[in-house]
This record gives C-alpha cells, structure tokens and sequence, in this order.
C-alpha cells in the first residue's frame, strides 16, 4: 500500500505546488493570443466537458470492478483482504497516458477552484490589527469527534488506538471485519456504557477536529486562521467528547464536564482573561448543558457566578439548538435523505452490506444521538393541520410529519399520520423498551410556558439541553454569537409505507415501516414543497431546520424573558447558501452543516469575537425567520388561567 501511495502521488500530487498558473510573458516567447469572452467561455466549455467525461469514464471503471470484487467476493471467488495489499503499479502502467493526463489537469483545475488560501481570512484581521485575545475552547460535534479503541482484549488490539469512527481504519473495519465494528460501536444497551470487553474514547487534541477522514477537513481551516492571528496550544484547545454517550453518562465515565470546567479555569488563570467557546451542531447543546451542570451544587458546584466569571462568550455554529428533524428517521427505521435517494442498485447493495434493521439499532445504541430529536413539540412543529414555517401561498402544511398512505392494516402502522410529537411517542413505544427507558430518563423535548416551570427545572438535568425548559445562566456579561447557514433544502417531514415481507420483525427490533420512496414530486416552484423519493425538504442548512437554529436566536433568547431573565446579548448571523458550483464542498460561501466551517466570512466571524472584537458584529437576516418565530405557540406572558 505505501508504494502505491507513493505512485498515486506522483500522478496527482504534482498540482500541489501552485494554485494558480502564471500569466503568460511574451518577452519570454511565450504566446499571448486576444480572443471574445464568449470564444473563450466555449472552449473552458469544451474542455471542462471533455475533462469529465474523461473522469466519469474511469470513476466507472472503477465502480464496474468495486461491483465485481462484491460479487466475487459473495461468491468465495477472491478474499477482498488479500487486495489490500497489492501492488498497482502494473495497473497505472496500462492506462492510457492521455487518461492519466486529463486526471491530472482536472484535479488541478478543481484544486484551483476550491482551495482558497486558508490563511487568507487570518491574515487580512491581522493587518486590521486583530491578534489573540481570548483563550478559545472548541466544543466539536459528531462529524469532527473521532472515536478510537482503547480495548486489549486479543480480538481488538489490531485496532488499539486506531479510530473506529472518522477515519479510513473506520471504513476498513466496516468493510472487513462489520461484526467486530458494530460491538465496538454500540452501547451496551442497559447500562449506556462501554459493553464488556470494549473500550471506546473519544480522541483528543487538534488531531481529533480538523479532519473527519484524511482530506475531508473539518475545523482545519478555523485552526488555520486562529494560528494566524497567534493562537497555538497554549491558548487554544479542544474539548472533545464522546457523542454516543448520554450527558449524565458523559460525566459518569468520562467526567468530561469536569474536565471542561478545569481547562476553562486553567484559560483564565494563565491568559488573565475569560475564555470563548466555539461550539458546532450538537457541541451547542453540550455547551447549553454544562452551563446549567456547572454552577449547580450537587454537580460542577461553582455557583451562580460561575459562568459569569469564566466565560466571555459563547460561538454557537449551527447549533441544533431544537433538534433536527431528521433524527426521528435515523432511530425509527435506519433511514434519512442520503439512503432514500439511493438509485435501486445501490439500495439493494447497501441492504445486503448494512440493512436498516442493523442502522436503526446501531443509531438507537448510540442514545447521545437522540439528544437531538426535535424539542417545543406542537407549539414548534405544528399540529396536524398547522405548522410555523408552512408558506401562505402553499395548501400544505408541515405540521403532519410522517404521513402514510392508507389503508394500514397492522398493529404496527399507525392509522392515521403522525405529527412530530406522535412520531416520537411512536418510536418510544416501538423501539424497544430499553430504548425508551434511556431516552425518557436522559432528555425532555416539552416546553416550559411559566417562570415556575423554568425555576423548577434548574434541578432536572433532563431539561438542561432543552433552551425551552432551561434558562441561560444569570451571566448579564455574557454574550452569544449564532452563526448558521440557511437556503439548502432540509428533511422537514417523510412519506412511509408499511413493509411488505413475510417475516414480521420482533416489537423491539425495528418498527414494520419504512420510507416510500414513490413520492417525488421533483423541484417546486415558489410555494410548493419539495418532496424527493419520500423525503419532504423544507429550509435549514442541509441536516438541521431553520426552526432549531434559528428560532431560540432570534427570538426566544431576546424576548422570552424566562428563558433570558439576565439579559444576556444575542447576536444572529445568518450565512446563505451560496456553492460555488466547481467545488464539491461549496467553496468560501457554502452553507452546509458541515462545510461552513471552511466559510470564510464565518471564520472572520470567529476571529473577530476570539480576538475581542465581536461588539463590531452586527445582526444579519435573510430568511423568513422571523416570520416564522412570530408564528411559533410560545409566549413571554403567563398563560391565563
């Protein structure tokens, strides 16, 4: 394998050196010839076209013998184990000089496009004069916490120290050895804890954030841009966490909240200074949870100025803040936008490498991950004829959120469809009892309408994730930053359809239902919603919906008082989606999830606020948030009586 990186190398490593080419110089000879933008647009054309025809060509080549290898594989023809040693070099040989040619000028040509100077944004703050201020903690979420083996037991010490979760070793394991991956992966389903003989923890350092796989970057670039302004370890650090594991049990076994309160503590009385914490998706609830943990007696025990005396501010990235819709799809049937928009071929392939039965069940051992089930029930999500972010001009409403084409004959299908709250009680009463006995006893998806309530919950851990359950700290100088994209289509609601098999599945394994990826209603026009092979799009930023991260910013935060009594600033900044359409990860104006992290205004965002600027930040809105937040059945007022 290292000589066949070391071959793969010389093939494509060679645009690595520039970015862009030079301009031609006539005094060097060199041809200069005048020709119309449009001549020119044709030919870029011409050649991009033929470049990925070329591409498509081979990455088909390359899918016909990963399909052969399964067959064959399924046939005991050849062992895959015994390929992943062999030599290439033969077959580089025999591919065609002018393939490996137009590879190499394509990978150039989208390195060009996509690989902006990462340093660019940290470089123009320092000439503004903006340097290190703040200590700056990061709080990753699921996507950019790798997870690692620790076990020694004599079937898993080829794996010690060996990530199990973000990295290739994951995709071999998952691959060659699916048994041994799923027991390392999985909880032990009545405890919540590491199963015997399994020890898996989350990886820790910088290592762990800034890339999912080798050249998936993840807080790389935020890394980047911090170093340029003159942050390094001793001023910057990651508190990564094991996102599997409930918020009590993080502390059980990890006690990762009291590590988080030392590095904080550590922060200050090193720098002088309070520290920043920069939280992203799921990190933002974990965030939200330890400021509650924290101050209180029986737990963190640093009293009610804590948070107040130790933090200056907190970033919050796409925080999923209300939880995320697709969740409930995940954990009820092994399913989300990315399988159901499978073509046939590659459902049935993936099927019979990992069925829906094995992810549901493998997501359901995962209960930190139901920390993200949608949370403010009907009065967010919408009833059964009504939802917040329905749109006027549209005859359909959101509020429905799993809908099943009757008739449903089966004590397993529902009868009727089902709002989110019901699509919740149906996964509790559905997914096993032991499921829902660690879901009910580790979160609370409700709202609290009174002051009362509010004050009450400072004792109930299960309400400290849920910003409609819990107050903020009484922290009048803390500030908030909420940084989120918006305008790429977001799981907002399913079509399911019962299963039609002879085999009905046990009550505690997988509910009998599964997408019905028949309902496509293609691209809509204004007002109409987007439903593609059963999936209904509604707005976000590609995983988490408008209505959890923006809704708690905009206006339950600022206006609710109960939830804010000490006034603590928001500031909202909403970032469209805005791809560049040659980069595979959106390029510096992207809104996805995920890829915002490599966005260059919300990099500028995060170094102004580290750096003690971030009074210079000002509210950015662009979507129908707040039309959407007026509308939304939660009031400041006390309800009447």
């Amino acid at each position: 394998m290292s000589e066949l990186r070391r071959r793969i190398g010389r093939i494509i490593g060679d645009s690595r050196s520039t970015s862009r080419e030079s301009t031609p110089d006539p005094d060097r000879g060199e041809e200069v010839k005048l020709i119309t933008k449009k001549k020119l647009e044709k030919l870029v054309s011409r050649k991009s076209s033929k470049k990925r025809s070329t591409l498509w060509f081979l990455l088909g080549g390359l899918l016909g013998l990963a399909a052969a290898l399964y067959f064959a594989q399924a046939q005991d023809v050849i062992k895959l184990e015994g390929l992943l040693d062999v030599n290439l070099d033969s077959l580089l040989d025999v591919i065609p000089a002018a393939v490996v040619r137009d590879v190499k000028d394509l990978n150039k040509a989208e390195r060009d496009a996509v690989n902006y100077d990462s340093f660019s944004v940290g470089l123009h703050l320092q000439s503004q004069g903006i340097t290190a201020h703040h200590p700056v903690i990061i709080i990753p979420g699921v996507i950019s916490t790798g997870l690692e083996s620790w076990s020694t037991t004599a079937d898993a010490r080829a794996y010690f120290r060996k990530r199990l979760w973000g990295s290739w070793t994951m995709m071999r394991a998952l691959v060659l050895d699916q048994a041994k991956w799923k027991r390392h992966v999985m909880l032990d389903k009545d405890t919540g804890l590491d199963p015997p003989g399994v020890k898996l923890r989350a990886a820790q350092g910088f290592d762990a954030a800034d890339f999912f796989i080798t050249g998936y970057w993840i807080w790389s670039k935020v890394l980047e841009n911090l170093a340029t302004i003159g942050y390094d370890p001793t001023n910057a650090f990651t508190a990564a966490f094991d996102w599997r594991l409930t918020y009590m049990n993080l502390e059980v076994r990890d006690q990762y909240f009291t590590r988080l309160k030392s590095y904080l503590e550590v922060a200050k009385k090193t720098s002088g200074k309070k520290a920043v914490l920069v939280s992203h998706s799921m990190g933002g609830q974990v965030v939200l949870y330890f400021m509650k943990w924290v101050e209180h007696k029986d737990h963190g025990g640093g009293g009610p100025k804590w948070v107040e005396d130790y933090i200056d501010s907190w970033i919050n990235v796409s925080g999923s803040m209300l939880g995320a819709a697709k969740d409930v799809a995940a954990v009820l049937s092994g399913e989300m936008k990315d399988t159901a928009q499978l073509n046939a071929f590659a459902v049935y392939g993936l099927e019979k490498f990992l069925s829906k039965e094995d992810r549901a069940e493998i997501f359901r051992a995962m209960p930190g991950l139901s920390s993200m089930l949608p949370k403010g029930g009907d009065a967010v999500w919408g009833n059964m004829t009504w939802a917040p972010d329905d749109i006027a001009a549209n005859n359909f409403s959101y509020g429905p959120f799993i809908s099943f084409k009757p008739p449903q004959n089966t004590t397993m299908t529902p009868s009727t469809n089902l709002t989110v709250v019901q699509s919740i009680d149906y996964l509790l009463e559905h997914a096993g009892e032991w499921y829902s006995k660690m879901i009910r006893n580790s979160f609370s998806h409700g709202v609290a309408h009174t002051k009362a309530e509010v004050e009450a919950n400072e004792d109930r851990p299960t309400t400290w994730l849920n910003p409609l359950e819990a107050r903020l700290p009484l922290a009048p100088s803390l500030k908030i930053y909420c940084f989120y994209g918006i305008g790429k289509p977001t799981e907002r609601g399913y079509f399911y359809k019962e299963m039609h098999h002879a085999s009905h599945p046990l009550k505690d394994a997988v509910t009998n239902i599964t997408i019905d990826t028949s309902f496509t209603t293609g691209p809509p026009p204004y007002g109409t919603p987007q439903v593609d092979h059963g999936v209904i799009f509604g707005e976000g930023d590609g995983t988490v919906n408008l209505l959890s991260t923006g809704y708690i910013c905009s206006k339950g935060w600022r206006n609710i008082t109960r939830y804010n009594p000490a006034g603590v600033k928001i500031t909202t900044y909403e970032m469209p989606h805005e791809p560049d359409r040659f980069s595979p990860r959106g390029g510096p104006n992207t809104g996805d999830h995920v890829d915002i992290l490599g966005r260059s205004s919300l990099n500028d965002l995060i170094l102004r606020v580290a750096g003690g600027r971030g009074h210079e930040i000002q509210d950015n809105y662009t979507s129908r948030i707040w039309e959407i937040a007026e509308r939304v059945q939660i009031f400041n007022e006390e309800p009447k009586v």
